[in-house]
């Protein structure tokens, strides 16, 4: 179901690869970096077919981004994700130092940033992006209903 409003064109490419990810019968969610707007970065679950507990959308799209630019640290670099990101990809996300996080539907079970682990609220955590949650909301919600729904 689309959204209301337009969505920025790195949450709408962000949906597509997620819709590719489900499509390859992973998890349904993507990622993309901007920097200036313009996409540097964008990945999509792979833990199935990479056999990696790490190949989140997330860390998929930061290590992208931060291969494209030559630095790991991302300063001026937005992230935008169908998903909130779990505790593993929040610590990365602050270990990147990306400036702003967008991110589609709550993980009330598996989140690490607004819920659970709250990660950027701990004193150990170093550096704190602007977080914006509810970007396309209910297409990323929709997208994961629908692909665990069929599971069941």
């Amino acid at each position: 179901m689309p959204s209301v409003f337009p969505l920025p064109a790195a949450m709408a490419r962000a949906l597509e690869l997620a819709r590719a990810a489900a499509a390859a019968q992973e998890v349904p969610i993507g990622a993309v970096v901007t920097r200036g707007g313009t996409i540097i970065g964008e990945g999509e679950n792979r833990n199935r077919r990479d056999n990696d507990p790490t190949a989140h959308a997330e860390i998929v799209a930061i290590r992208a981004a931060a291969a494209h630019v030559g630095d790991f640290r991302l300063t001026d670099c937005d992230l935008y994700v169908t998903l909130e990101p779990c505790p593993m990809c929040a610590g990365a996300i602050a270990h990147a130092r990306i400036a702003r996080l967008y991110y589609g539907a709550e993980d009330p079970k598996g989140g690490g940033v607004e819920h659970g682990a709250r990660v950027f609220a701990q004193a150990q955590c170093h550096h704190r992006p602007e977080v914006y949650g509810g970007l396309g909301e209910r297409e990323a919600a929709a997208l994961l209903l629908d692909f665990f729904a069929a599971r069941r």
